[in-house]
C-alpha cells in the first residue's frame, strides 16, 4: 500500500479509532494558531492553517438532482402569480445563459419547456444514468431528452406517481423532464442569486448518477476503484476488477488503497459503510482507491468534514453495526429515511471512512482527527459551529427530506434547510472569513440547453454522446493516470448544474461566465489551503478551467448578511 500524505505518526495510526487530544495535539486545548483567525498551526497540530484569501472557512452544500435551466432558465424573470412569493430582480440584474424565446416556443425536443407551478414542487424525477444523460444530448443537438433521460412520461403522469394532485394546465404534450421552475418556487435561490454570486457555465465533470458527482466534488475523479460490479462501475476487459466483498471494508486512516483499474459510472453504495445495503449481506458496493481532497487536507492537518444528515446511528445490529433508521417528514406529511449511504463519497475510500459511524469524542475534536475520522452526522456540524470550532472546510448533506432530489424532496424543503442553514451561518462570529457554495451532484436527467465543453473522452459501451459507445468530440481526450494507462468512462464535462457562492465577499449579483466543473471545488480547496494537487489523473488541475475566486473581491468590505424567511425565501429584516 502507498502511505498517504498524512501527517500522523506511527502511534496515531494504530490509535486511529480512539485518539485523544492529548495524543493528537499534545494539549486537551486549542493552540493559537487554531484560532479563528486562521494563522498557521505548530507541526502536528490541527487548525485552519493559512489561507491564500480571507476565506477561512469554506462550506459547500452539496444538493442533488437539478439543471440550472430546471432552476434558473428564466431568471431574473418570474411570472408572479397571486398568492405565490413575488420575484422582481433589481435594477441592472445580468442576464444568464438561460431559455430563449425560440427554445421556450420552438424547442427542438418532442414539447417546449413550461413553468412549473409552486403546486406543483413535488415532482417524480427522470433518469439520470450515465449512458441515458448522454443519449439525451444527442451529439449535442439538445433534442433527445424526452426518450433520452424522460422515459416519455408527462407531467401528469409524474404527479400522479407521487401523488400530487396539482393541476396539469396548458399545451399538451407537456413532458416533465423539460419543464422548470422560477423565482416564485425556488425563491431562496433566486434572491441568493440577487445579492451574491452564481456562475451559468458550471458543469458536472463527468455525466452520471450521485456516486459520479460525490466522488467528483471531493475527489476530482471517478477513476480507480478497486472493486465493484459490471454495470455501475466500467473496467476493461484486460483488467481484473474483483466484485467487492460481502460485508463492510475496514477503515485505514491514514493509509490509502492503490487506485484500481475500475470507473464509477453508477450508484452503488460503498463498501466502507455499515449501513450499505451491502453491510446485510446483500446487493453490491464500490471501493475506492487513490487520494480525495481529506487526505489533502489531513496531510497539512487543517480541520475538516463531511456532515449528513441521518448518519448518526440510531441503534446497532446483532453483528455490531450501525442501524441508520432515522426518518425525517416533507411539509406535505410525508415520511422518508434520512441517510444515503451513496450519497456520502469519503465512506468509498478506506483512507477516510467511518464504516460504524461512530460519533466524535468531544466537540473540541469535530473537524480533528479522532475514531469518526471526519465523517459526522449534520448535528455535529452546528454542535462544532455554536462552540467556536467550525471547520476549516466542511461539506454539508442534507437529510433526503432537503436535498431536493425528486421524489423524496422538492424545491420547498430543500428551501426550508437551504435558508435555515445560511441564516443560522450568518449569525455566527465567522462569517466574516465564511464562503458557502451550493451545488448539485448531477443533472437528474432534466432538460438544459447548454452542451458541456468536450474535454474528456471515452469509448466504452456505455458511452453514447456522438453515438453507440462514443464519446470523443473534437478537442476531448481520454484522460491518463500518472503512468499513462487511460481512464476511460469519464465522458464530460457533463451537464450544466446551479451554482452559487454566498459570502461576505462574493461579486454581488454577478454572473460568472467562465467554464468551471465540479473539480473545480477541490481545485480551490487546493490554491486556498496551499495543497499539493491530487494527481492521477484528476480533474483539478485542467487548465480549460476558469476559478472559483474571481467570483470573489476582496478590495472592498465585506457585505452585509442576507436573511431570508425559510417558508416563502423572500428578504426578512433581523433586529
Amino acid at each position: 500500500m502507498r502511505t498517504s500524505r498524512r501527517v500522523l505518526s506511527s502511534a496515531g495510526a494504530v490509535m486511529a479509532l480512539g485518539l485523544t487530544p492529548a495524543l493528537i495535539l499534545g494539549s486537551a486545548t486549542p493552540a493559537s494558531g487554531a484560532s479563528a483567525t486562521g494563522s498557521a498551526v505548530a507541526p502536528g497540530q490541527w487548525g485552519l492553517g493559512p489561507t491564500a484569501t480571507p476565506i477561512k472557512h469554506l462550506v459547500v452544500i452539496f444538493q442533488e438532482n437539478e439543471t440550472f435551466d430546471h432552476y434558473f432558465g428564466t431568471y431574473p424573470y418570474a411570472l408572479n402569480p397571486p398568492g405565490e412569493p413575488r420575484f422582481v430582480p433589481k435594477p441592472g440584474t445580468p442576464r444568464v445563459n438561460g431559455l430563449t424565446p425560440a427554445l421556450l416556443l420552438h424547442n427542438p425536443n418532442a414539447s417546449n419547456p413550461q413553468r412549473l407551478d409552486r403546486s406543483q414542487a413535488l415532482t417524480c424525477g427522470p433518469s439520470n444514468n450515465y449512458t441515458n444523460e448522454q443519449k439525451a444530448v444527442d451529439d449535442g443537438k439538445m433534442d433527445n431528452f424526452v426518450a433520452g433521460t424522460g422515459g416519455s412520461t408527462t407531467l401528469a403522469e409524474c404527479l400522479a406517481s407521487v401523488g400530487n394532485t396539482a393541476p396539469v394546465t396548458g399545451p399538451q404534450p407537456n413532458y416533465d423532464v423539460m419543464d422548470y421552475f422560477d423565482g416564485n418556487t425556488v425563491t431562496a435561490l433566486w434572491n441568493y442569486a440577487q445579492n451574491f454570486a452564481m456562475s451559468d457555465a458550471f458543469y458536472g465533470t463527468g455525466y452520471g448518477q450521485s456516486d459520479v458527482g460525490a466522488i467528483n466534488i471531493t475527489g476530482a475523479n471517478t477513476y480507480g476503484a478497486t472493486c465493484g460490479d459490471g454495470v455501475h462501475v466500467y473496467a476493461p476487459a484486460d483488467s481484473s476488477l474483483p466484485q467487492c466483498p460481502q460485508g463492510v471494508g475496514t477503515a485505514t486512516p491514514g493509509v490509502d488503497q492503490p487506485p484500481g483499474p475500475g470507473t464509477v459510472i453508477g450508484d452503488v453504495d460503498p463498501l466502507y459503510d455499515g449501513c450499505s445495503n451491502n453491510s446485510a449481506g446483500a446487493g453490491d458496493t464500490i471501493g475506492m482507491g487513490g487520494p480525495n481532497i481529506g487526505d489533502l487536507l489531513d496531510g497539512r492537518h487543517v480541520t475538516w468534514g463531511w456532515f449528513q444528515g441521518g448518519f448518526a446511528p440510531t441503534g446497532t445490529t446483532a453483528a455490531g453495526l450501525p442501524v441508520c433508521g432515522q426518518n425525517v417528514t416533507l411539509q406535505d406529511g410525508t415520511q422518508e429515511q434520512a441517510y444515503s449511504a451513496h450519497h456520502e463519497p469519503f465512506e468509498y475510500y478506506p483512507q477516510t471512512a467511518n464504516p460504524l459511524h461512530l460519533a466524535p469524542t468531544s466537540t473540541f475534536l469535530i473537524g480533528r482527527q479522532d475514531q469518526a475520522n471526519h465523517q459526522y452526522d449534520l448535528s455535529a456540524f452546528w454542535q462544532a459551529a455554536d462552540a467556536g470550532n467550525l471547520p476549516a472546510v466542511s461539506y454539508l448533506k442534507a437529510a433526503r427530506s432537503g436535498d431536493a432530489h425528486p421524489g423524496n424532496s422538492d424545491p420547498l424543503d430543500e428551501q426550508q434547510f437551504l435558508v435555515d442553514t445560511i441564516n443560522r451561518l450568518e449569525a455566527l462570529p465567522t462569517w466574516r472569513s465564511t464562503a458557502v457554495i451550493i451545488t448539485y451532484d448531477d443533472s437528474g436527467g432534466w432538460y438544459d440547453h447548454q452542451f458541456g465543453p468536450a474535454l474528456y473522452g471515452s469509448d466504452t459501451p456505455f458511452d453514447a454522446v456522438s453515438g453507440a459507445g462514443a464519446c470523443n468530440a473534437p478537442g476531448s481526450t481520454v484522460p491518463l493516470t500518472d503512468t499513462g494507462a487511460p481512464e476511460q468512462a469519464r465522458c464530460g464535462l457533463g451537464p450544466r448544474l446551479p451554482f452559487l457562492l454566498i459570502s461576505p465577499w462574493a461579486k454581488s449579483n454577478y454572473v460568472d461566465h467562465a467554464v468551471l466543473d465540479q473539480s473545480s471545488i477541490p481545485a480551490f480547496i487546493e490554491y486556498n489551503w496551499h495543497l499539493p494537487a491530487l494527481g492521477n489523473g484528476a480533474a483539478d488541475v485542467n487548465p480549460a478551467l476558469g476559478t472559483i475566486s474571481q467570483m470573489l473581491d476582496f478590495r472592498r468590505g465585506p457585505a452585509a448578511p442576507l436573511f431570508l424567511d425559510p417558508a416563502t425565501g423572500e428578504p426578512v429584516t433581523r433586529e
